[in-house]
């Protein structure tokens, strides 16, 4: 992917576009005008981001050129938890437009989201998306409501070269959280770094807690988010796990307050053997901060025993419940030109790859694909000589991918619930005698009384 469309992608993904004012919405076309089928596109760049702007219009008019009878009206409207809902209320949502992954479940209790199974099958691309992911956007019969574009579920990221001084083996990554700590003693023991550490500030602890405690099989919220569920047998396993590993077995790093960008410092240095992450990660542990590439490695999220689940994230397109057969179809074209043409044509894919590596950009990044296993495979092969990534390193966690469910993130509330979640970590961690019962009793209660507002 080229620098110009990860930019462009990656900030929609994050939901980082800022929701245009509810009085510069306007409301989307609803029909056909002049045999044309025109759609409102949600999620263009604002001014004060030329580039990707430029990049975005750019898009929009080379679309327009394929697909002459459909009229695009770009928009600045994004996602924004905090105006979508009067947004949908008032009938002033685009056409189409990015939302996180957590959303479909209430969109379409709420019949706020277009049922898009038939467009997709029209255009032949139902059968094309991943169906893990896909899951995630459907409803209780299979109707796909939404379309994912951007998608990531934590894996175990660790050190090969700790793991080789250890006597690991780096192509076997641990796959249950015994293995963890047994895995953890022996990089300890054998270096001297810490065999494995977590998030604990900013939310994050909370956030990767949410994924251990589905990795027990566990969960945090109820499917509509109107209940807390962690104060159970799951999340203590997860959370006496973590006691032991910093407690009895002294495998976890003595500074328990790491964010992101601190924790990825002591893990490139060397200080760290595993830690919980996504593909991704290799952005900034590999491009940012030097760890060498070889060293990276990746494998699919510890499991209590089989497969229980591992926190999954990311975006899909929506599309305006009112919208007519013909603007769903448009708006299915247009995603799948945008977001998903890489994956699905190969000339397209060479292109991107070819300019993403003369750039010197990261090419060929393995992660939880949005498309098929075997589309995703194409994808691959077309660009082969432009990846510039260890690609074998990925297959455990590729491998995986393909076994392990994964479950959305609360529906509710999220970054509340993993402040309140960063502080339950943070005392197992910094207290040896920690009441885990007490500390998730009373970490439900205060959530519970967030769920309600």
């Amino acid at each position: 992917m080229t620098k110009r469309v990860r930019s462009v992608v990656a900030v929609i993904a994050l939901g980082g576009l800022s929701a245009a004012a509810l009085a510069g919405c306007s409301s989307p076309s609803t029909g056909t005008a002049d045999g044309k089928v025109s759609i409102q596109i949600g999620d263009r760049p604002s001014a004060d981001r030329p580039e990707d702007r430029a990049y975005f219009d750019k898009r929009v008019e080379a679309f327009e050129q394929a697909n002459p009878d459909i009229d695009l009206e770009p928009v600045e409207t994004g996602y924004d938890a905090s105006t979508f809902q009067a947004l949908a209320a008032g009938g002033s949502l685009p056409t189409v437009m990015s939302v996180p992954l957590t959303e479909p479940a209430g969109l379409i209790k709420r019949g706020q989201a277009a049922d898009l199974t038939d467009a997709l099958q029209a255009e032949g691309l139902l059968d094309s998306l991943n169906p893990t992911v896909l899951k995630l956007a459907e409803n209780s019969d299979g109707r796909a409501f939404a379309i994912p574009t951007n998608a990531y579920s934590f894996g175990l990221v660790y050190n090969r070269a700790l793991f080789t001084q250890a006597g690991l083996d780096p192509d076997s990554p641990p796959t249950t959280w015994d293995q963890v700590r047994a895995a953890a003693k022996k990089i300890h023991d054998a270096t001297g770094a810490a065999g494995f550490s977590v998030l604990t500030t900013a939310n994050t602890g909370g956030w990767q807690f949410s994924g251990m405690t589905y990795s027990f099989g566990g969960t945090v919220e109820n499917e509509d988010g109107s209940k807390a569920t962690f104060d159970d047998k799951p999340s203590t396993q997860a959370l006496q796990l973590l006691s032991d590993m910093r407690w009895k077995d002294g495998t976890m790093p003595e500074n328990t307050l790491y964010d992101i960008p601190t924790q990825g410092q002591d893990f490139a240095a060397g200080k760290i053997g595993m830690i919980i992450g996504a593909s991704d990660s290799y952005y900034n542990i590999v491009q940012n901060l030097k760890l060498p590439a070889e060293n990276f490695g990746i494998g699919g999220m510890p499991q209590l025993k089989g497969a229980e689940g591992t926190l999954g994230g990311g975006t899909v397109q929506i599309v305006d419940p009112k919208a007519s057969a013909e603007q769903k179809t448009a708006a299915v074209k247009w995603v799948k030109f945008f977001y998903l043409q890489r994956f699905l044509d190969e000339t397209t894919a060479v292109e991107d790859a070819k300019a993403s590596n003369e750039a010197g950009s990261v090419t060929g990044l393995p992660g939880l694909a949005v498309v098929n296993s075997d589309q995703y495979a194409s994808y691959f092969d077309w660009i082969a000589q432009y990846i510039n990534v260890p690609s074998a390193n990925f297959t455990p966690y590729l491998e995986a991918s393909a076994s392990i469910p994964v479950v959305a993130e609360p529906v509710n509330n999220a970054q509340e619930v993993y402040g309140a979640l960063d502080t339950v970590v943070q005392s197992v961690l910094t207290d040896q005698n920690a009441d885990i019962p007490s500390l998730l009793s009373t970490a439900q209660t205060d959530v519970q009384s967030r769920l309600g507002r």
